[in-house]
């Protein structure tokens, strides 16, 4: 097993029919490899906050899932919500519409409500949904990202239709610099995709077929 590579991984599982008996795997999954962390539904924060409460595995959850187009006071309630409910990462989706308007403000006012919430609580990652945007587009959302004080940049929900890409994170790590972390996720389900997106600049993976990865296994998504 390569412990070294679990520790850059976020255990992930968002599926909206998941039920109880695939959270505890997931989170005894991670506690047994010791993944980064678990990242699930806000519903489900305080119910692994007490599973992994004894373990170093993070709760990380997801804020204006998957589509971003909650209103930024809705995404700050969720934020307040889920650190109060043991979750020290959070994962928000930008207004992607607002970005493709070329609105800057309105994008950087809607991350800097989670920031403002989380800052000094909780890790923020900022989810600019690659597949969706133009290179400009991605580089204009790192840019704002990173002037909101967001801690990462990520790639993708996973939920419109891409994911992950060398060519994207290389894009993401130029644009951000050394300061802030990247993300990956979305289609990341191997070793050998994993260490890529590593080599391309990620800092962190987000994946739920994380025991086949750091296990040397290849196959699709756990689940």
């Amino acid at each position: 097993m390569n412990k070294e590579l679990a520790k850059k991984i976020d255990h992930t599982l968002l599926k909206p029919e998941t039920q109880k008996e695939k959270i505890d795997q997931i989170c005894d999954e991670a506690a047994d490899y010791e993944f980064a962390s678990v990242c699930i539904n806000p519903y489900w924060v305080s119910y692994c906050y007490e599973k992994l409460r004894d373990t170093p595995v993070k709760v990380c959850t997801v804020i204006g899932f998957p589509l971003g187009a909650t209103t930024s006071a809705v995404k700050a309630f969720e934020t307040k919500d889920a650190i109060e409910n043991g979750a020290e990462e959070v994962d928000m989706v930008i207004n992607v519409g607002a970005l493709k308007d070329g609105d800057r403000k309105t994008v950087k006012d809607d991350i800097q409500a989670v920031v403002n919430e989380a800052k000094g609580k909780a890790l923020i990652k900022v989810i600019i949904e690659t597949s969706l945007l133009s290179n400009d587009e991605k580089v204009l959302a790192c840019e704002i990202a990173k002037e909101a004080g967001a801690d990462f940049v990520k790639t993708s929900t996973g939920f419109s239709g891409g994911g992950a890409t060398v060519e994207d994170v290389e894009l993401m790590r130029k644009t951000v610099g050394s300061d802030i972390g990247v993300k990956a996720s979305g289609g990341v389900r191997d070793g050998k995709a994993t260490n890529d997106m590593i080599e391309a600049g990620a800092t962190r993976i987000g994946a739920s077929a994380g025991v086949s990865i750091v296990t040397g296994g290849v196959g699709k998504e756990a689940y």
